[in-house]
């Protein structure tokens, strides 16, 4: 009878203590993702400033500043309605017009010159390594989480006690940034 009573206490603290590991994983995924949507209001937030000082000087690439406006907005909305996927879509959409700025900012040597547009450019680079670093950490504290589901025994009360793996922060299939950049040499 106490060797029953031994087993059936020793086997409720392991299931207080996987539960607690799990629920601390948890957290932190959800803090991993609150530091990438940190990130990503900042972002939002450079954007409307960065158009505004590039927008008397780049008046032909009004197409472009458009194109970045619109996937700001789209990627905010995205944010606010917290679909993972729907989030990686319109933030890789807003990654790929930001570059197409920032590389046609190059064309004009007033925009290089002026301070407050270097400075925003900065920013900006700046904020997107956060937004890497944050994504990488995000993905990290996703695949402890995950793995400490699917590991015998964990695996076999993790599900019945409400617990579901968590979405990696990967980019879309389709997405620009997987495309290889491509290099010329030759000017």
């Amino acid at each position: 009878m106490i060797i029953l009573a031994v087993v059936v206490l020793v086997l409720c603290l392991w299931l207080v203590f996987m539960f607690n590991g799990l629920v601390k994983l948890r957290n932190q995924v959800a803090n991993g993702f609150r530091q990438i949507d940190v990130q990503l209001k900042r972002r939002h937030d450079l954007i409307p400033n960065l158009v505004n000082s590039v927008k008397g000087e780049m008046k032909f690439e009004s197409s472009t500043l458009e194109k970045v406006i619109q996937a700001r907005a789209a990627a905010v909305n995205a944010g606010q309605a917290g679909n993972m996927n729907e989030i990686l879509a319109k933030e890789g959409m807003l990654t790929q017009a930001l570059g197409k700025l920032m590389a046609l900012s190059e064309n004009y040597p007033n925009l290089k010159a002026n301070e407050s547009v270097k400075i925003l450019m900065e920013e900006l680079t700046h904020t997107e390594n956060q937004i890497g670093f944050a994504r990488q950490f995000y993905n990290d504290i996703v695949t402890a989480f995950n793995t400490k589901q699917q590991v015998v025994p964990t695996n076999i009360f993790a599900s019945m006690m409400g617990f579901a793996p968590a979405a990696l922060f990967e980019l879309p299939a389709d997405s620009p940034e997987k495309e290889v950049p491509k290099v010329d040499l030759t000017v």
